[in-house]
């Protein structure tokens, strides 16, 4: 096989070529210094993306190799990042509870659509696609998703649950409400100390592996001071009468929720013809409470498979799934209050020798929380799931990361659903794109600075192929990391056989030390994220776009206040910005730049606007700069026949066409009759600065003829040269504007020398 095609299927044959025992000395440290660094941050990044902790060492055990492996940089870290697990939670938690079966399934087939996305826009070097994401539109929403990741660990780190709201900010006022009732001081306080740790580290002592040491001391301080103090009782233990019944309520409804959204997606799946299969009913139980009639409803939504649905049909199932998802608003809302009811409750433990082991709820002048040998306080663990009346977790303490599976992760196929993958296919383009923005742009910084060549197009496909890959092996959506691969850089990596040792490094996490995980305090992972997104905050990039271009600035600060809005949906901001982008950019090219030229000093001709220049009375020169197309050429055609108009003396109009760089149908037909309108009105008609393709078009066209050969020149100043005389007496050379500076004279009467 020829060399240059076997380095475009094994892009590593490159480096691994002349490999030596210090290249791997040196790769070897980096991989190992990486790995301190990955392995707490991606338990982290798991959580945020809704999944367990150790989908987040999943996520780390493929992807970085076969990133580093297929990729063009030597250098790029990739695994877990802020960013695309907080996209992957936004995109999952419509579909499915996080956490659950269904929820991790999703999160796989959503990391292999990614990388089938990644994969094949590499194949077809479409990389440029990724310009779409303008560096205004991503720095905006970089900054709000950093806000937004940051504040979505406060739940954590003040030791607090609350349900999620539609919007973001209701979120974080249920969070603050619950903090300030319910704040777990233990817990806030392992937060502060794991975050004091890691600054100080990163301030006097930079070379250290900060997180490591934070996750070191806080799971061994957790260990020794029984930090979690968690105890599951049977519900007979808990001396409150009315908690068996509020129980039994909130998994009523919670089941209850389940079996309309089941109802809800086979409504959905109907379009395309599908049966909802039996007539098995839905609800073992009735609720007076509830009006569904879920067996109704399936008899009214089976539709048979080899029949045509009718119009009447259609419009029947539209509205059913309209009264259905007003009744799963109403549902939410009810289990979102019964939910902050018992959270609210606090137990006493009281233990003696009379009565045993009970609970009692804590009020003031209570009889029973006031004697005993113990009387500690717990409370309710109150998750997403129905509770078990036998196996109530009752929480005396902090919450810790708990039972990680030790092993690899199995070898398996992602489970494809074909009526989740059109959901998933907008989330997936958006995580594509904005992974990639991400890993590209830390591949270029490092790029730059060892000058080693990087292929865009390469570097899509390795992290198609990771993401692909590591679904197989139970990850969700990675990319390449900012912190890590600085790290990685700085440590001294000479190639990606440093993200091979990395993978190794978390085998052997995986295989032997899951163990030692058990009591690190979710503060802790908390504390991570919040030290990891807060690099990403860039004000400067905002302030930057404002001066470089006001209306850049404009998308920047309405992708950062849209994200924010939207949250969590944050797909939309980033949709918000990219069109402002493209409209923009259309509102440009419809509107471009003319500008009327008179002499400057240096002999170039200038904007009389900008330069305050006095103009020629019998000659307009007139610069268009833009392509002449349908858009724009009504722009043009109005702008010239005002200048026209406001020049009674007028004899010649000069068209300086060096911006002209393209011309279609619409713009050569505007042109011809624009070119007619000006001949009619007694007026020369020139150009000059045209360019070759443009000539030849207008050759074909026949509008060269109409213009004539002759009122062709290269430049401005041969074409002066040819009619200045036209038009003007040889004395007149002193006084034209298009052969001396003149400027205008000031608005206010004083006088201005017009030999500056």
């Amino acid at each position: 096989m020829n060399a240059s095609v076997t380095e475009k299927i094994f892009p590593f044959v490159r480096w691994a070529r002349g490999y030596g025992v210090s290249d791997l000395k040196a790769d070897a440290i980096a991989g190992i210094t990486v790995a301190l660094v990955l392995i707490p941050q991606s338990m982290a990044y798991a959580q945020l993306a809704g999944l367990p902790v150790y989908y987040g060492l999943y996520a780390s055990f493929f992807p970085p190799m076969v990133a580093a492996l297929f990729g063009s940089s030597r250098r790029l870290a990739t695994g877990p990042v802020a960013v695309v697990s907080m996209m992957t939670a936004a995109s999952l938690e419509p579909l499915a509870i996080a956490g659950s079966e269904a929820y991790i399934a999703y999160a796989v087939l959503l990391a292999f659509v990614v990388g089938l996305f990644q994969f094949m826009l590499g194949v077809l070097r479409l990389g440029v696609i990724v310009s779409l994401l303008s560096h205004p539109v991503v720095s905006g929403f970089t900054n709000a998703a950093a806000l937004i990741i940051a504040s979505s660990q406060l739940a954590k780190f003040f030791g607090v649950h609350v349900d999620k709201a539609e919007h973001y900010y209701q979120t974080m006022g249920r969070v603050f409400e619950a903090a300030i009732h319910q704040m777990h001081w233990p817990t806030f306080a392992m937060g502060m100390l794991a975050l004091a740790i890691m600054i100080v580290l990163k301030r006097f002592r930079p070379r250290w592996p900060c997180i490591l040491v934070a996750v070191l001391i806080t799971t061994v301080l957790s260990w020794v001071m029984g930090f979690e103090k968690n105890e599951v009782v049977d519900i007979s233990a808990i001396k409150m009468p009315e908690l068996p019944a509020m129980i039994e309520r909130l998994n009523f409804n919670l089941n209850h929720i389940v079996e309309v959204r089941s109802v809800r997606a086979e409504i959905t799946r109907n379009g395309t013809g599908r049966s909802i299969g039996d007539k098995k009913k839905l609800c073992s139980s009735c609720h007076p409470d509830h009006m569904v009639d879920m067996e109704q409803l399936k008899q009214n939504v089976t539709v048979r498979t080899d029949e045509t649905i009718p119009l009447a049909k259609v419009l029947e199932l539209h509205v059913m799934a309209g009264v259905l998802d007003q009744f799963l608003v109403q549902e939410k809302e009810f289990t979102v209050q019964l939910r902050k009811k018992l959270r609210g409750l606090r137990f006493v433990l009281v233990r003696d020798d009379a009565t045993g082991q009970k609970y009692y709820l804590e009020k003031k002048n209570n009889p029973a929380t006031s004697s005993g040998e113990d009387r500690r306080q717990c409370r309710l663990k109150i998750g997403a799931k129905p509770l078990d009346s036998h196996h109530l977790v009752l929480v005396g303490g902090g919450e810790v990361v708990g039972t990680v599976p030790s092993g690899l992760p199995r070898f398996s196929m992602p489970r494809f659903d074909f009526t989740i993958l059109p959901r998933l296919a907008a989330a997936a383009i958006i995580i594509s794109f904005l992974g990639f923005m991400e890993a590209i742009s830390i591949a270029k910084s490092i790029a730059a600075r060892t000058g080693c060549r990087l292929d865009p197009n390469q570097e899509l496909m390795g992290q198609g192929l990771a993401n692909m890959t590591g679904s197989f092996f139970g990850s969700y959506p990675v990319s390449g990391s900012f912190s890590r691969s600085a790290v990685n850089f700085q440590a001294g990596a000479r190639t990606g056989f440093a993200s091979a040792i990395t993978t190794f490094a978390v085998t052997l996490v995986l295989l032997f030390c899951t163990p030692l995980l058990y009591h690190l305090p979710q503060a802790v992972l908390a504390a991570i994220i919040m030290m990891a997104v807060a690099g990403l905050i860039n004000t400067r990039e905002i302030r930057h776009a404002f001066l470089v271009k006001r209306s850049d600035g404009v998308i920047a600060i309405v992708t950062f206040a849209a994200t924010l809005f939207f949250a969590p949906h944050l797909d939309r901001g980033i949709l918000l910005g990219v069109g402002l982008s493209v409209a923009m950019f259309f509102y440009n090219r419809m509107k471009p730049v003319i500008a009327e030229l008179s002499r400057w000093k240096d002999g170039h001709f200038r904007d009389v606007r900008h330069f305050h220049l006095k103009q020629c009375r019998s000659i307009a020169v007139i610069r268009f700069d833009g392509p002449l197309f349908f858009a724009n050429i009504s722009y043009l055609e109005d702008e010239v026949l005002k200048i026209v108009d406001a020049m009674p003396e007028l004899r010649i109009v000069h068209f300086k066409a060096n911006g002209i760089n393209d011309i279609d149908t619409s713009g050569d037909h505007a042109l011809l009759l624009l070119v007619d309108r000006l001949h009619a009105g007694g007026y020369d008609v020139y150009f000059s600065g045209l360019k070759e393709h443009i000539v030849e078009t207008m050759r074909r066209t026949g509008l060269l003829n109409k213009i004539g050969e002759d009122h062709i020149f290269p430049t401005l100043a041969v074409a002066l040269d040819a009619y200045w005389s036209h038009v003007h007496k040889p004395e007149e050379a002193s006084s034209c504007p298009l052969k001396r500076v003149v400027f205008k004279q000031p608005d206010d009467g004083h006088n201005n020398n017009p030999e500056r």
